[in-house]
């Protein structure tokens, strides 16, 4: 039997899926993309899951496509690819919708839609020797997978433009002193302050977070009267949630508190 390309650990109210194609610097092919899906699919429908890790087997996080099946033989004319449509987008938009927040812990390269993958994400953590690619130019392709959206929202049009036209290895000490991810850390520590982070939000009110997601989704978007408006309505609903009476009432009796997270009252 052949290893799974997604492996999937369950945690106390979070699960980790690590991309499992080491010998390929975990590249995906339509295969992988399947297990991953169906990974993400279980997470979702387990109302215990409050947060979700991703990560790489091996020495890389992810290096984007498996283009062994991209050569073109001699005389052969290229071919519309759909992979960004019936793959890519649909993984991109599925990580940012998901009702609970998503870590990426970037152990190794993170390169093309690798990279952008692991930015989809809302939590990026970083191995000091971990390193971010927007490689697509080197082979004359564009940055996909959301890199032409995510790159000037956090790091600025003049840095985008950098990193998406000159291809060039941005470490994750820089990644994380520019904006583009949360956290560098030790790569000993990498695992082990990912799981911090998940176990915190193993405890927290994950329908607030998933509405603050929803929130910052859209405001790179709204404007600012738009946006106010979006607050209001969210605002109203988290006043309706549980958890929220549950936070004030902790509060005032200067207790932790008990969310129940997922789970409809």
């Amino acid at each position: 039997m052949t290893a799974p390309l997604v492996l999937t650990q369950l945690e106390v109210g979070y699960r980790i899926l690590t991309l499992n194609r080491p010998d390929k610097l975990n590249c995906f092919n339509d295969a992988m993309h399947a297990e991953l899906r169906a990974a993400i699919d279980a997470a979702e429908a387990d109302e215990d899951c409050r947060a979700l890790m991703i990560t790489g087997a091996g020495r890389a996080f992810c290096a984007g496509q498996d283009l062994a099946d991209r050569v073109l033989k001699p005389g052969e004319a290229p071919v519309p690819r759909d992979s960004l449509e019936k793959l890519y987008n649909p993984l991109v938009r599925r990580l940012r919708a998901l009702p609970f927040p998503v870590v990426a812990a970037v152990n190794g390269v993170a390169a093309g839609a690798g990279a952008n993958i692991a930015l989809a994400c809302d939590i990026v953590m970083a191995g000091k020797s971990a390193s971010f690619i927007q490689s697509f130019a080197r082979i004359g392709l564009v940055p996909d997978s959301g890199g032409t959206w995510f790159l000037p929202r956090l790091v600025g049009d003049a840095r985008a433009r950098g990193l998406a036209m000159i291809a060039q290895e941005l470490k994750a000490e820089r990644a994380a002193e520019w904006g583009l991810i949360w956290r560098c850390v030790a790569d000993d520590a990498l695992v082990y302050e990912s799981r911090r982070i998940c176990e915190h939000f193993s405890i927290a009110p994950t329908q607030g977070i998933a509405l603050i997601k929803q929130a910052l989704n859209a405001s790179s978007t709204n404007d600012l009267d738009t946006q106010l408006d979006l607050e209001r309505d969210l605002q109203k609903q988290a006043n309706m949630l549980p958890d929220y009476a549950e936070g004030v009432r902790a509060f005032m009796e200067k207790r932790k508190p008990k969310f129940q997270g997922r789970r409809k009252s």
